[in-house]
């Protein structure tokens, strides 16, 4: 999933992330930020995310443009679902492409 974080207190990880597709709420879970490239949230900061067993966000990550589905930003290797903007071939990308 991804979406942009609502709010994160870094002294005790509580934060709330807000889901692009339908604008709901997800807390975070506890450790939600260990082993990401994260190591502080701001408000309005986009994201990728997983949900736990219990519904709260965790696995938290960054996203390309390609990753989070910008308008203009095409994958370069559509055929390949696992690394779709991978490999030595994979061209400069930017809006439409260019």
């Amino acid at each position: 999933m991804q979406g942009v974080i609502k709010s994160y207190d870094p002294s005790s990880g509580v934060g709330t992330i807000i889901a692009d597709t339908d604008l709901r709420e997800y807390e975070l879970a506890e450790g939600a930020l260990e082993h990401s490239p994260f190591r502080m949230l701001r408000q309005g900061q986009r994201v990728i995310f997983d949900l736990d067993g219990r519904g709260l966000a965790m696995k938290l990550r960054l996203g390309s443009e390609v990753d989070m589905g910008t308008p203009g930003f095409e994958l370069a290797h559509p055929d390949d679902r696992q690394h779709p903007q991978d490999g030595p071939d994979q061209p400069v990308l930017g809006p439409k492409g260019h």
